[in-house]
């Protein structure tokens, strides 16, 4: 009888021994996630078509820091660009689309605020997420649902997503005139690369 007692007092405390091991691993996991991306290495292109020929383009990430739990999906952050920064190697049309159309003297950004990510990013693939969020531009919000592609190699995350901006009909210039008529849309794609922490 009394082996028995020793037995079953020896198994409660190996079991109570574990709980509590397991109950301090998760307490000590942190489920949020940082993402810092990088100006230098992230791209964004922009294209534009009108009834002659398509025009390619540029704009610079100013920054970009997202936080991610990664238990509930809920993510917070900014990712910003400055208006201003659009490139498409003909300055006279780039001054045009500053002033005119982005009116950056006065919406001097463009910055997305993601707040729901849908799926899982793992080490070492490739993966499809979700992000859902909403990007101001021009003074408005909008929201925006992005399909975006992640590669993670250890700390570092490779992020490409592709999306339109229908700049006219949220309230921006038709820089159209009677003889050249450009399209309503852009098409924005970016390539970036984060730090995770």
């Amino acid at each position: 009888m009394k082996k028995r007692i020793t037995r079953f007092s020896l198994a409660l405390a190996v079991a109570t021994l574990t709980l509590a091991v397991g109950s301090a691993w998760a307490q000590d996991t942190p489920s949020n996630l940082t993402l810092h991306f990088d100006p230098a290495a992230t791209t964004i292109r922009w294209t534009l078509k009108d009834v002659l020929h398509t025009v390619r383009g540029t704009f610079l990430l100013k920054s970009g820091l997202m936080t991610l739990d990664e238990k509930t999906g809920v993510a917070e952050g900014e990712i910003i660009v400055e208006t201003a920064s659009g490139e498409s190697g003909n300055g006279a049309r780039d001054h045009r689309m500053a002033n005119d159309v982005l009116e950056s003297a006065k919406y001097p950004e463009a910055i997305f605020h993601p707040q729901r990510v849908t799926g899982v990013v793992r080490d070492g693939k490739t993966q499809n997420v979700t992000v859902e969020g909403t990007f101001t531009i021009h003074g408005a919000d909008h929201p925006l649902f992005l399909q975006v592609t992640t590669t993670q190699n250890g700390t570092t995350l490779t992020t490409k997503t592709s999306f339109d901006v229908p700049y006219v009909a949220w309230g921006m210039k038709d820089p159209s005139t009677l003889i050249l008529r450009v399209g309503k849309t852009v098409q924005v794609d970016v390539d970036a690369r984060a730090k995770l922490q």
